[in-house]
């Protein structure tokens, strides 16, 4: 499964990348802060945490809002 990364400008396509990539940054570093886009689904999302707290990472999952707009948001996700 594929997810997608924040934009950091609003205008640009945001960056793919695989949970399997992510499982390897974080084995690596061992823990980190993930910011993914709003196209994400939150089923995906969720199906990103159990696959971390799987591989026995434990994970703090976040709605971020940076503007006054409904879809201004972003979701954070923070694996230790």
């Amino acid at each position: 499964m594929e997810l997608l990364f924040a934009r950091n400008e609003l205008n640009e396509k945001p960056k793919k990348v695989k949970i399997d990539k992510i499982v390897e940054e974080l084995k690596e570093l061992g823990e980190k802060i993930f910011y993914f886009d709003k196209d994400n689904s939150h089923k995906d999302m969720m199906a990103l945490v159990d696959g971390l707290e799987g591989e026995g990472f434990n994970v703090y999952f976040r709605e971020v809002k940076y503007g006054l707009a409904e879809d201004e948001y972003m979701y954070e996700v923070h694996a230790l």
